[in-house]
This record gives structure tokens, C-alpha cells and sequence, in this order.
């Protein structure tokens, strides 16, 4: 049965609809589909929209064209499997098991994962009516009752782990291989083998997808493994895998082959967009695009500090851009606060499809933000590993990073550089008091 939905959410979509009237843009006449796109370890600066000096991406600069860009649109973790854990249930991962690995590998073992009784976003818009697909990387679980299929996902085709060779489409982390490697991709349940530039495998299932005939709304959630390591672009099949620990990825690559990596993936996210055209579905399909957190060697980060695993900006702070014809204005951009679980309550609003009343949102439905609805708001977002710790509220930051403990105002200082827990010391407190607060309610960190 569809999910209900409740009365804070129908007043929020009713202001919103009402508002967009107001300013030109017509309430839509029926659910939308919904594309959501995620790339993985793409660094703020990584699009040319939002600063990358070295190559373009046109395909996405245009989609910011077309809608609204963030500014300070935040992932949930500084690394995979919490991010991911984060956006499918809506939820801080700190809530579940599996969003406190940093992320899930195969020393993990394979017996954690995401709960298969916990609801999703798939499970709630299939729930109310939608056909629903992930096609690209899953990296919270293994096992059969872990994986996307059980979670409210019609179709899969991707991988199971975090990352893959892009040709031979093996994975260091692949379940059940004891040397380390074995193939990971997958129809379903089923592991298959294929030919091809793994980016472009997954671009072109999304397009098959999306033309596919339906009497349905779709939710597609077409996860990239790229810009992620190994770093090979669609040239560069003698490369090889190459192996990487639970650290930073520290072999391999080149800044031309990161550019390659990054425009196949822009022209394939263009395929796409050409097919909703095609379809004729543009103005009813509501697409968002983000990362799951910085980026890594290669990436572009200023004017922020440190990367991929760490909670400064540099680790955390992600493009996204969200288009919606004729609901959303183009050509905006906005300085307000973005977290990965809102895309989960924004999805959700805006298909008309309720949170379930045991397992409470935390992300919020910026929809009315991005309509002009809404004029940006102050709100607090808390971040936490196990060896760090971080709230944002307005333009302050808390870091606890080694044991030292540091405010910041990012409204002068994005890098994070000059540390203002002692000139204004009320604000320190006030905000490692929510900080503490907050981290209440959540799982404890693992042991060990």
C-alpha cells in the first residue's frame, strides 16, 4: 500500500506548490520520476561550474544552468558505506551498524550490512507505486538480505563492493575470494560477466532503463564508481588493477587520467539526460546529482583543507545540483546548508511519499529552497568517525581532529584556518554542547 503521508510533509509540499505558482513555475500534474545520480569521491572543485582549471565537464555544467547549484551541500561521512547508508534510509549513519564502518570491506566480514527490515527510499517509493533501479555501486552488504534487491530495488546492475577494476571488473573486496580479488558485477543476485569501460556500462544501463516502456513513475539511482580509484580512463585497459588499503589511495594515476575518468562520465551522465529528452520526460523527472564525499589525489578542493576521510571542508564539502523544468528556476545557486539525507526527505516530498512513522527522517525536504519557496535557513549538522568529530550551525564550525579541538567561522575562513575557540569562546561551547547532544542519541563508535 502506498505510505502515508503525514501532515507536516503535506502542508511542506502544499506551501511549496503554492509558492512556485506564485512565481511562475506550475505545480506538477503527476508524480515525477526521479534520477538521482551520485559520483564517488568527487572532489568540491571537481566540476567546472564549481572551479576545475584543467579539463570541463559541460553536461553537468549545463544541468547547473538548468537548475539550482549548492554551494555548501555536505556528504553524511567523509567515506563510502556511511554516505550511502545515509542517503538510502535518510538517516545520520551513526543510527545503524553497517553507517559506522569507514568504510565496509571484506575485514569487515559478511555478516553486517544494511538491514533488509529497515525502509529505504526504494522501498518507500516502490511501496507507493514507483519502478525502481539501482544501477552502479551498492557497498553496503554482501549477502543476498543486505543487498539492493531486498531494499526495495526492482532492478540492480552494478557492484557489490567499494570499488572496481573499470575492465576486468574485479574488486580487492569481492566476498568469498581469498586472494584478494574476484569479479563483482552483478544482475540482480546473479554475478555476470561483461565487456566494457565500467562507467559506460552503467551510463548505457541507464539509458536502457529510462526507455524502457512503463506505466509507472520510475526512481532510478544510477550510483558511479567513478572518479573512485583505480584510476584509469576509458584508454587505459592495460593499466591494470591496482590494490589499495583502507587509507588514502596512494599509487596510480595522473591528472590526465582523472580529466578522462571525469569527462566520460560527464558525456555518459549526458547520454541520460538525452535519453529523459527522448522519452520526452525532461519536465517530469526531478534530477539531482552529488557526491558521496571529497575527493581524493587528484582532486580540486580549494579553497578548502585536507580530503576524502577527513571531516575538514575538504573532506565533506560536495557539488550538488538539483533540476526540475518548470518546478525549479534555473540559473540559481544557493549558499544553503545541504546534507546527504536531505536528498532522501527532498525525493520523498516531492513523489508524495511518506517517511515510516518508526524510522523518523533527519534530512529535511529542501524543495522549497531550491523553488524559491523558501529564503535559506540556519540549521546544525553533525559529522563523526571514529577518530573525529564536527557540527556546522550557520557560518560556525565545530573540528575535534588528533584530539584538538577547533572552531572555526566559515564565512571568512573556508580553508579552516584560523581557530577562534578562545576569542569566542560562548560560541565553542554552545556549539560542542549541541555536538555532545547530538552524538546522545547515536550508536556508540565501534571498539578497536
Amino acid at each position: 500500500m502506498p505510505a502515508k503521508v503525514t501532515r507536516r510533509e503535506f502542508l511542506g509540499a502544499a506551501v511549496g506548490t503554492a509558492a512556485a505558482s506564485t512565481i511562475g513555475y506550475a505545480a506538477p500534474r503527476s508524480r515525477p520520476n526521479v534520477l538521482f545520480i551520485l559520483a564517488d569521491d568527487l572532489g568540491y572543485g571537481d566540476l567546472s561550474c564549481y572551479g576545475r582549471p584543467d579539463y570541463q565537464t559541460p553536461v553537468l555544467d549545463r544541468l547547473a544552468r538548468q537548475g539550482i547549484k549548492f554551494m555548501s551541500a555536505y556528504a553524511a561521512a567523509p567515506v563510502c558505506t556511511p554516505t550511502r547508508c545515509a542517503f538510502h534510509t535518510g538517516r545520520y549513519p551513526q543510527r545503524i551498524a553497517v553507517g559506522l564502518q569507514e568504510p565496509l570491506t571484506r575485514a569487515s566480514g559478511t555478516d553486517i550490512g544494511l538491514p533488509p527490515d529497515h525502509p529505504t527510499v526504494a522501498s518507500l517509493l516502490k511501496g507507493n507505486g514507483y519502478d525502481t533501479a539501482l544501477i552502479g555501486k551498492w557497498h553496503l552488504g554482501w549477502k543476498p538480505e543486505f543487498g539492493p534487491n531486498r531494499h526495495g530495488y526492482d532492478e540492480f546492475f552494478g557492484v557489490l563492493s567499494g570499488a572496481a577494476d573499470y575492465f576486468t571488473h574485479e574488486a580487492s573486496d569481492a566476498p568469498g575470494v581469498s586472494s584478494g580479488t574476484g569479479k563483482d558485477l552483478w544482475e540482480n543476485l546473479t554475478p555476470i560477466e561483461r565487456t566494457g569501460y565500467l562507467t559506460d556500462m552503467l551510463s548505457d544501463r541507464a539509458v536502457q532503463y529510462i526507455e524502457k516502456p512503463r506505466s509507472k513513475p520510475f526512481y532510478l539511482s544510477l550510483h558511479y564508481t567513478a572518479p573512485h580509484s583505480p584510476w584509469e580512463g576509458p584508454e587505459d585497459a592495460a593499466i591494470g588493477h591496482t590494490e589499495h588499503g583502507a587509507g588514502p589511495m596512494i599509487e596510480g594515476g595522473s591528472l590526465k587520467i582523472y580529466a578522462a575518468m571525469m569527462k566520460n562520465m560527464d558525456a555518459g551522465i549526458g547520454r541520460v539526460l538525452k535519453a529523459l529528452e527522448r522519452a520526452n520526460l525532461e519536465r517530469n523527472t526531478l534530477v539531482i546529482f552529488t557526491s558521496d564525499n571529497g575527493g581524493e589525489r587528484y582532486s580540486y578542493h580549494w579553497p578548502f583543507s585536507f580530503q576524502k576521510f577527513f571531516l575538514w571542508e575538504g573532506g565533506i564539502r560536495v557539488p550538488a545540483i538539483v533540476r526540475w523544468p518548470g518546478i525549479i528556476p534555473a540559473g540559481r545557486t544557493t549558499e544553503q546548508a545541504a546534507i546527504t539525507m536531505d536528498w532522501s526527505a527532498t525525493i520523498l516530498a516531492a513523489s508524495g511519499t511518506g517517511a515510516h512513522p518508526e524510522y523518523p527522517l533527519d534530512g529535511e525536504n529542501l524543495l522549497p529552497v531550491c523553488t524559491g519557496a523558501r529564503a535559506v535557513y540556519e540549521r546544525t549538522l553533525f559529522w563523526r568517525t571514529r577518530a573525529r568529530e564536527a557540527a556546522r550551525n550557520g557560518k560556525w564550525k565545530y573540528l575535534k581532529d588528533s584530539d584538538e579541538e577547533r572552531l572555526f567561522d566559515l564565512s571568512i575562513d573556508p580553508g579552516e584556518k584560523t581557530d577562534l575557540k578562545k576569542t569566542h569562546a560562548h560560541v565553542f561551547d554552545e556549539m560542542k554542547k549541541q555536538y555532545l547532544s547530538w552524538n546522545a542519541g547515536m550508536l556508540p563508535r565501534p571498539v578497536g
